[in-house]
């Protein structure tokens, strides 16, 4: 590493700490402090694709987030960048630049070409750092942080003997600032109430951006940002029709449920190879991709009742799934196929999926205790407790034991005083999908004896796990749990107790409008409490900096 490029990655590692630790604040009667977050994964990846286009690459990963309220997105506000960290998204930055920069892309990504490819060029350097910057920053650059960039690329170019080298230097150094990695909202004083503050339009552009589309805001959104014309109801209305009917839409929505539904496991998802042979990494990724596509077409494409992803038989299967479905499915271009399951088929929504059943399983069976969580933790929002720590497994995993199913092996769970409160909430409702196996495989029986598959879930008694489906759509539980993820999603935090009113009445409204997912959307973004804030408490001066976008 450069001495250079050492001391660079020390004072970002300074601003990050500082950073992550001066983030959230104490809820108060109007909303709660301005947030700064930082970018998930897949909003990284998203932006990086947006701006420069998917022929980018981004090999590395991020450090894992801690889940709060069921959303990645949300944890993202306590989240801590450590050293190797760094030293990742460093790499990622080098690696995103140097393709930016490179001879396949130059000519359509980089708005000028260098007097001389050999030597530094400031002109041509501030032109595309000006652009590109205000892409990534979510706001114009200030003009110190423009010069600042240039005067990267020219000491590089000068050392390097390449111009796109440089440049590639520059922009790097834009990929680890705070700048772009942080989400940082700032305020300005509100002139309709006097001593209060409001979030300054770019705060508002990007939080409106990041809900509906997962990403950065688009040029015509900075642009009405820019101007001040985001405060006015009138173009706030344009803009966030303009996000709606937009087919970025789709890729925020996909987003959205990935987090809810955390897909983000399926990844480090394993199963036994001898158990389970038809399961694979393939088998993996399209499950996830099979109930993305599902729910897409239930709530985008027919703009249908929320609830009816409990219940449809519609679906979408690759040539892996359907080994694991057993559904024969051969298509010349190896693509997804369109696919419903025949009425007497267990098959009923996405909870029987093996996006779900299969990921909330063990590695070589399946566990109605884990199912019966998620079932009540991420589709019901309703908190089970973790088992305390003293809690003996043995008696469940005994070999010897005459316990032959899970309904039996559970038995010796339901009678120890520690465990029953718990698995009174998670196994009525997990034993009834006992006839999906720990892949997603259908079965009628365990070791060869007989599974009984009988379940309820909140009152509603189900003889299968065909049965599971209607007991969520019909759980006034399921829409009121999406109103609060979405919103939670909205304003990357925890909903505050003087919210409960409003939620309510985004429940009653979901409702009222059919379920239908597009317009709960558009109440929520077009509603006062999705920016309302408080005034902040003191920000460090390595996070304020300059104004925005001011010399």
């Amino acid at each position: 590493m450069s001495r250079v490029r050492g001391v660079a990655l020390l004072a970002l590692a300074l601003s990050f700490g500082i950073l992550a630790a001066c983030g959230g604040g104490t809820p108060a009667t109007r909303g709660a402090e301005p947030g700064m977050r930082l970018l998930t994964e897949p909003q990284y990846r998203r932006i990086i694709a947006d701006i420069f286009g998917e022929q980018i690459t981004i090999g590395g990963t991020f450090d894992p987030l801690v889940r709060t309220n069921g959303l990645l997105t949300v944890g993202s506000s306590d989240a801590h960048i450590t050293p190797a960290g760094l030293e990742q998204l460093d790499r990622m930055a080098r690696s995103i630049a140097a393709q930016v920069t490179s001879e396949e892309n130059r000519d359509f990504l980089i708005p000028c070409a260098p007097a001389d490819a050999l030597s530094p060029d400031p002109q041509c350097a501030r032109l595309f750092f000006r652009d590109t910057g205000r892409l990534l920053y979510r706001r114009p650059l200030s003009k110190d942080e423009l010069d600042a960039a240039v005067a990267v690329a020219d000491a590089a170019t000068t050392e390097l003997g390449s111009f796109h080298e440089g440049l590639a230097a520059g922009l790097a150094g834009m990929l680890i600032s705070p700048s772009f990695l942080f989400v940082i909202e700032e305020v300005e004083p509100d002139p309709d109430r006097e001593g209060a503050v409001r979030l300054d339009a770019y705060a508002k552009a990007a939080r409106l951006s990041f809900f509906l589309w997962g990403t950065s805001p688009d040029d015509e959104l900075l642009r009405v940002a820019e101007s001040g014309e985001l405060h006015a109801p009138r173009m706030m209305k344009k803009q966030v029709d303009r996000l709606l009917d937009s087919p970025r839409l789709e890729q925020g929505l996909r987003l959205f449920f990935d987090d809810m539904l955390n897909f983000e496991n399926i990844a480090r998802l394993e199963k036994d190879a001898i158990i389970y042979p038809a399961f694979s990494t393939a088998v993996a990724n399209d499950a996830r991709e099979q109930t993305l596509r599902t729910m897409m077409d239930v709530v985008l494409r027919q703009d249908g009742d929320y609830r009816d992803v409990f219940t449809t038989r519609k679906t979408f299967l690759s040539g892996p799934l359907g080994r694991i479905y057993r559904v024969p499915v051969s298509r010349p271009d190896g693509g997804w196929m369109e696919y419903e399951f025949p009425e007497g088929d267990p098959r009923v929504g996405i909870a029987t999926h093996i996006s779900f059943t299969a990921l909330h399983s063990h590695a070589g069976r399946s566990s109605p205790t884990l199912r019966g969580k998620a079932i009540r933790e991420i589709l019901l929002c309703q908190r089970v407790p973790d088992p305390p720590g003293t809690v003996d497994f043995s008696k469940f995993n005994d070999p010897q034991s005459p316990a032959h199913t899970a309904r039996e092996r559970l038995t010796v769970h339901s009678i120890e005083p520690a465990c029953a409160g718990c698995h009174k909430l998670t196994d009525p409702v997990g034993l009834g999908m006992e006839h999906i196996d720990g892949a997603g495989q259908l079965r009628t029986s365990e070791e060869g004896y007989p599974i009984d598959a009988t379940g309820e879930l909140d009152g509603f008694d189900f003889k299968d796990v065909a049965g599971i489906g209607p007991a969520l759509r019909e759980n006034p539980a399921a829409p009121a749990c999406l109103v609060n993820r979405l919103y939670s999603y909205a304003t990357a935090r925890t909903p505050v107790r003087n919210e409960r009113k409003y939620l309510k009445h985004l429940e009653h409204r979901f409702e009222d409008d059919g379920f239908k997912v597009r317009a709960l959307l558009r109440e929520i973004a077009l509603g006062e409490a999705m920016y309302a804030v408080r005034q902040p408490a003191a920000r460090t001066a390595a996070v304020n900096g300059s104004p925005r976008g001011k010399s």
